[in-house]
Formats: C-alpha cells, structure tokens, sequence
C-alpha cells in the first residue's frame, strides 16, 4: 500500500499534517439608546483596513478560552473593563478569505445591554463608538472584514431572543416600566407596538416581569408601575414578532 499510513489512534497524529490558522473574537454588543437600537464600533487603528469601522474583537491568546477572549479584546479595544448584560456565542466564521493577513476563524459572540455612556477607546483602536444598526446595515461596506454579516446574524438572534425568551431584560435598567420595556422590542423588532396589548401580554406572562411595588415619577404625566425582571428564562406564552 502506497501512501501515507491511516491514523489508528492518538499516538500517530501529528499536527505538522495540518495547516495553522489563528482563531478570533468579535463582539456585537447591542443596546437601546435614544430610543434606536445601536451597536458598539471601533475604528481600526492598524492594517488591514486601517480606518475603517470594525465590531471589537481580536486575536485568542494560547491558554485563553473564547469567553476570556471577548472579555478583554472588549476592554482593550473600548475601555469597559466589565462585559455587561448578557454574553453568549452567536456563531463560528471560517471563509478562507476573510482575513487578508492570513487564514482566521472567528467566534463571534452576542451581548445584550442596557443604554451604556460613550465607550473610550483603549489600546487596540483609534476610536469607539455607538452607531445605529440599521445604518451601518444599510451600508455593509462601511464595516471591515465579514462584519457587516457578523452584524447582521446578531440582529436576527437578538430578534428571535426576544420572541421566546426574557432577555429583553437586559436592554433595560435594574427598574423599568412597560412602555420602557416595549420600546427596547420596538427597537430591535423595528416595529411600532400597540401598547395596551403589549402591556396584557407582558404582564400575563409567566414569570416575565415583576411589579416593584413603586412608580415611576414622570413630569406632565401619570406616574407609572415598575417593575424587575422576573424569575422565568423563557417566555410562555411567547411574545411573537408582528407578521409572525
């Protein structure tokens, strides 16, 4: 038999069989501010695509997991030392030409977060920044490497997220009203929302919210109900999107 042998087990694999390639995080941390859905930008400070905008990520350390990673490419590049909201894996990205520099796979990760003041811009950017979704959506080019599709893959889990679980939540500060709330599904939904039907299903769904025993105090108005995220993970019955 001509060739090389078949791998029968752990002792004749050798890596060098194998070509190297780097692996990536990149971050869309989206947020509700002044009323529009918005996702944290960087402005790259080095090549390739020096001075175009950017989701924050960068190169995994040896010895770092996925999560470490997004951590502190996040603090790096825009100063917050603390991931807020929720964090979780949106998806993998392998296109061999993705990356100019040389093959890279990247492990793009997903954070829901409520209304955050200006990032700084730390060591690995020359600016960061919060820009509307749907502008840069609307303009793919504006946006380096593949992370326009990054972008776009979040705003679509961020919309089904919202659907069947509670982590609406997220967008929205420790006490919140409903209308506070139905403005976060407006923005992510890009929908306007009826509010008294809203209003029924959040309350009437299990778990969901939790009234805090205060109101809210609002100038030329009546004062409103808060409430806290309640104790369920998931939404029963679901709040589907209009035309679903």
């Amino acid at each position: 038999m001509t060739g090389r042998a078949a791998v029968s087990g752990p002792e004749n694999y050798d890596p060098a069989d194998y070509p190297a390639f780097a692996v990536t995080v990149d971050l869309v941390v989206l947020t509700v501010r002044e009323h529009d859905l918005q996702v944290l930008v960087i402005r790259r400070g080095e090549a390739p695509f020096a001075g175009r905008s950017a989701l924050p990520g960068g190169f995994v350390w040896p010895g770092e997991d996925l999560a470490e990673a997004a951590r502190r490419e996040l603090a790096e590049e825009t100063g917050m030392q603390v991931v807020p909201g929720h964090l979780e894996q949106l998806a993998s990205y392998g296109a061999p030409d993705r990356d100019p520099r040389m093959r890279v796979v990247s492990v793009a990760h997903l954070v829901f977060a409520a209304d955050l003041p200006s990032p700084v811009a730390g060591s690995d950017a020359a600016a960061a920044d919060w820009r509307p979704v749907s502008e840069l959506l609307a303009h793919p080019r504006w946006l380096a490497f593949d992370h326009s599709r990054i972008l776009a893959d979040g705003l679509e889990r961020a919309r089904s997220k919202l659907e069947y679980t509670t982590l609406a939540t997220s967008f929205c500060p420790p006490e919140f009203t409903v209308a506070q709330l139905r403005e976060v599904y407006e923005a992510v939904w890009g929908e306007r929302l009826d509010p008294r039907n809203f209003h029924r299903k959040v309350t009437g769904a299990t778990g969901f919210v939790e009234p805090t025993g205060s109101t809210s105090s609002r100038a030329g108005g009546r004062p409103a109900e808060l409430f806290r995220p309640g104790a369920a993970s998931g939404l029963y019955p679901a709040l589907l999107r209009p035309g679903s």
